[in-house]
């Protein structure tokens, strides 16, 4: 009878689960290689459990640009390399979605 029971609790807590698929967690990021972020201060997550998008991982380009004027004079500008957008660095706060399962979770920004 109680292995029933314990059945019983385990499919409606696999319905309720499935009712919310995703859960809104908050952490800090600890660690950048490899990349480590604890959650609420509970639990440490290293990237093996992370997804990171596109759109918080760093972008940097190399510019550079010469020119010639009238009479053979040669000049270069803007020879630097620029940061498009920064990636994720130690401390930021950010939100995170836990997908259903627990096991992967998805950067989803930086708390600002």
């Amino acid at each position: 009878m109680a292995a029933l029971a314990n059945l019983i609790k385990r499919a409606g807590k696999g319905a309720v689960d499935a009712g919310a698929p995703v859960a809104i967690l908050f952490g800090s990021v600890t660690q950048i290689n490899p990349l480590e972020v604890t959650v609420d201060q509970r639990f440490t997550l290293d990237e093996d459990f992370l997804i990171v998008p596109e759109s918080l991982t760093e972008y940097r380009i190399q510019l550079s640009h010469s020119h010639s004027y009238i009479g053979g004079i040669t000049g270069s500008s803007l020879t630097e390399e620029i940061i498009i957008r920064r990636g994720l660095e130690v401390e930021d706060a950010v939100i995170l979605f836990r997908m259903q399962g627990g096991n992967q979770y998805l950067i989803f920004d930086r708390v600002v």
